[in-house]
């Protein structure tokens, strides 16, 4: 992709010396392109339903990247329905490391992908998303072949063909269930991890870390998932209030709007999450604090931030098409705000249970159970609900 230089044709070739074939995508729109082209800039742009000659005439760098950035991912998406391509390589700057991460983050999880970057030893995050994109360094620029370059795109250009050559062992095809961990709910995740393994379903167990809320989500809506178990929910607290640890305003919509039975709990709503000390923002002076560690700060959640989050939990449930069942743990919704820790405040979680109960539509059913969320009952409560839900959704 984003042909300008002889580096493409030289990963292109090493490639086929492994007995496999190429297409070469041609991104650009400034330069015309020096290698030979499979897929030309025109196919990409009609991809989108861009207007090339228009957007050239423009001569706008940040327009022609985002116009491509739209066409590329239709495109290989399309080629990979119709089982032309087997993996993705490409190499790029700031621009070519936009449009063809974008195509790569169209591309189903364990679909091999490899992006030789000059990006690739900053963050990362906006160019992986939550697939599986490898981001391999450039070291020097992509601009032509050096002695540094042709180690690095070889090396490059062996894994990608290890990659495609490498076929994962056959699945279980165990139905998969999808749960929400952090580590003030392990002990309940794991409880119930193990319980529903014995009833033959594999669990993958996300961390609520932002991107792993954003990645459960993102398989929920790709159909993979049978049942999730969302006993963690503490990513929309970070939304809400402004702390690191966000996975966006779409959390707990992909069960609701595709239909996935579920089980929701206020795992850890109590507490936002912020860096070191000196990143808390000089607003939250005066708030309750935890050093989880040196690393990690957490904050309490007040009476009236536990309000909305309550509201805006039951809000994304509201529109479940499966059935759904909220679980409250009366005795904390974490290891430090039970009674006697940290974070307890009554007050704050009568107003988090109370909107949840309020708000939520009749037909929710909602379980208040007499512990703390990491008692073994708790989980146990939770995995019968779950059960539960998705016998009744098979029945539908």
């Amino acid at each position: 992709m984003d042909t300008k230089g002889e580096e493409h044709a030289f990963v292109a070739d090493l490639i086929r010396e492994r007995g496999h074939k190429t297409l070469i995508i041609d991104t650009g729109t400034l330069e015309p392109p020096k290698v030979k082209v499979d897929i030309t800039r025109d196919e990409v742009a009609r991809a989108a339903d861009v207007d090339l000659a228009a957007l050239i005439a423009k001569r706008d760098r940040g327009e022609a990247v985002a116009g491509m950035s739209n066409g590329a991912p239709v495109l290989l998406s399309r080629l990979l329905a119709e089982k032309k391509i087997g993996g993705v390589i490409s190499l790029g700057g700031g621009g070519g490391t936009a449009i063809a991460t974008a195509a790569m983050r169209a591309l189903p999880i364990g679909f091999p992908k490899l992006m030789v970057s000059t990006l690739a030893s900053g963050n990362t995050s906006p160019y992986v998303g939550v697939k599986d994109v490898v981001m391999f360094p450039s070291v020097v620029d992509v601009a032509g072949l050096n002695r540094i370059s042709r180690q690095i795109l070889t090396r490059a250009a062996g894994a990608i063909c290890g990659m495609v050559e490498s076929e994962p062992k056959p699945s279980t095809d165990k139905p998969i269930i999808v749960a929400s961990q952090f580590g003030n709910t392990t002990a309940c995740v794991n409880h119930a991890r193990g319980l529903l393994e014995k009833e033959g379903y594999e669990v993958l167990v996300f961390h609520a870390t932002g991107t792993g809320g954003r990645t459960m989500e993102s398989l929920i809506e790709a159909g993979l998932v049978t049942g999730v178990l969302d006993v963690t929910t503490t990513e929309w607290a970070d939304e809400l209030v402004g702390g690191i640890l966000t996975a966006g305003q779409t959390r707990l919509e992909a069960a609701a709007k595709h239909g996935v039975p579920a089980i929701v709990t206020p795992g850890c709503l109590d507490m936002v999450n912020f860096g070191p000390p000196d990143t808390v923002p000089a607003k939250f002076q005066g708030r309750r604090f935890y050093q989880h560690n040196p690393q990690v700060t957490l904050m309490r959640t007040t009476p009236d931030e536990c309000k909305r989050l309550g509201e805006i939990i039951a809000e994304k449930l509201n529109a479940s098409k499966a059935p759904v069942t909220v679980l409250i743990p009366l005795r904390g919704i974490s290891v430090i705000s039970a009674a006697g820790q940290s974070f307890y405040d009554a007050e704050a979680d009568r107003a988090l249970f109370a909107a949840l109960k309020t708000k939520l539509r009749k037909e929710i059913p909602v379980r208040e159970l007499d512990c703390n969320i990491n008692d073994p009952p708790f989980a146990e409560a939770c995995v019968a609900e779950l059960l539960k839900n998705i016998g009744a959704a098979k029945r539908r």
